[in-house]
């Protein structure tokens, strides 16, 4: 039985998600996230104007003249979610957290998948892949990505991007379309990163909140607690704190894009209090150019 909020807020995002689907996004999804080869359709006889090394030789010399292979777009896409659940996902100062906003994205991405007839599937993960669920068609389905995302606490705080990497490689064989939401607060899976890029289409998701990068004026001392250490210390923070806070944030983003671009990785960055619609139609417009060039 799920819980009454929990219900009420499962249906909010699918009701709002289902309307930009049929909206806002009507048509982006298909154009950008088209089928990723050709596949096998039927033996037809050849015409002057098909290509000659498309000819079945097997079935021209039994029926004694030309034949050819005709092949159609695979269409059916797998669409795979690997969400950090890292105890930094329940943090949010903008009226949702970072998980909250990770499911609408997810809801959104998946409604579209579902719309398209296309499969989604799940891995969420900490320092460890903590679950993981096999893509599947279907609106049901969907609603039990969200629900998961949205109720899944981990075992373990901490966050290693290695770990979801390695059983996408590992355990999902066909070419899908992946999108990885974390805050990307971690190190050393480069390499991790441009395996799984090379055999799939990878997009990276940084889901931040704003005093992530400005640190607020709260006063001169203020308690904190560690999300993933569940350290609590009192933090004092001296004259020049501030800037310096912006500064480091601002290397830390400028290395992590500098991954990405060497990865060949696209890049979604979205803010726990900002609106998500104009960054994901960027993304999206941005795709398109790129598929007609």
């Amino acid at each position: 039985m799920i819980p009454k909020e929990l219900f009420k807020k499962i249906r909010f995002i699918e009701i709002t998600t289902s309307r930009l689907v049929n909206t806002v996004f009507a048509g982006e999804y298909h154009s950008v996230f088209k089928g990723r080869g050709m596949e096998f359709d039927e033996v037809r006889e050849y015409d002057a104007s098909d290509d000659v090394r498309d000819i079945d030789w097997n079935v021209t010399a039994r029926m004694g003249h030309p034949y050819t292979k005709k092949f159609v777009e695979e269409r059916e896409l797998t669409v795979m979610f690997l969400v950090d659940a890292s105890s930094s996902g329940r943090y949010g100062t903008r009226g949702r957290t970072k998980s909250e906003l990770i499911a609408e994205i997810c809801a959104l991405l998946a409604f579209s998948a579902v719309k398209n007839h296309d499969r989604v599937g799940l891995v969420i993960f900490s320092d460890r892949v903590e679950k993981f669920i096999p893509p599947k068609k279907g609106r049901r389905h969907v609603l039990r990505v969200v629900r998961e995302i949205l109720t899944f606490r981990p075992s373990h705080p901490g966050t290693d991007l290695n770990a979801p990497l390695k059983l996408l490689n590992d355990v999902v064989t066909k070419r899908s379309t992946v999108f990885l939401f974390s805050d990307f607060i971690a190190e050393g899976f480069e390499r991790m990163l441009k395996v799984a890029h090379k055999k799939h289409d990878l997009t990276a998701v940084v889901v931040e909140d704003a005093t992530e990068k400005e640190f607020p004026a709260l006063g001169a001392a203020v308690e904190l607690e560690d999300a993933e250490t569940g350290e609590s210390f009192t933090f004092r923070p001296g004259r020049g704190f501030r800037d310096r806070f912006r500064g480091a944030w601002a290397k830390r983003k400028e290395e992590r894009d500098r991954l990405f671009s060497r990865a060949g990785i696209d890049r979604i960055e979205l803010e726990t209090g900002s609106e998500y619609i104009d960054p994901l139609i960027r993304f999206f417009k941005m795709r398109e150019r790129r598929a007609v060039r």
